[in-house]
């Protein structure tokens, strides 16, 4: 039977990630994003669901390197559930998206954007290096 567990997520942090190391220095990055619900009750604010987030390894790095508190952000993984015993003998449980994947939503700030003489490369092809096409007279002449 074959299975399939996948995840698309856009939302905003709703707080500066933090990058921690595992015991086996393995990077690791948890946080939370709010994401607001499509359909809200006629009169009604909207709702937002708070779901939360780990990335591992380049994920994590990139994570905590390029977004903060506020930050849209899209997040592509997959759902884990775990559970553990706190200190008080609780049985806990715990819902969340391992990121296989996040990138940026949101244009950079003009604070980022370059303000030195930089332009685009152009490309030019010189007239006689313009490939020549054929006028074909009518409709009867075509292959299709």
């Amino acid at each position: 039977m074959a299975s399939l567990n996948k995840v698309i997520l856009i939302g905003h942090m709703t707080a500066d990630p933090e990058l921690k190391q595992t015991a086996n220095g393995v990077n690791v990055c948890s946080f939370r994003i709010g994401v607001t619900r499509k359909y809200t009750t006629k009169g009604e604010q909207p709702q937002s669901d708070f779901i939360s987030i780990v990335a591992w390894r380049t994920q994590a790095e990139f994570i905590a390197r390029y977004f903060r508190k506020g930050s849209a952000i899209c997040i592509c993984g997959s759902l884990q559930t775990r559970t553990w015993t706190d200190n008080n003998g609780n049985k806990r449980y715990e819902t969340e998206v391992v990121v296989d994947e996040a990138s940026f939503i949101e244009r950079k700030s003009e604070s980022a954007v370059r303000t030195d003489s930089y332009s685009a490369p152009v490309f030019n092809t010189p007239v006689s290096e313009t490939p020549k096409f054929e006028e074909i007279a009518g409709d009867d002449d075509l292959p299709f």
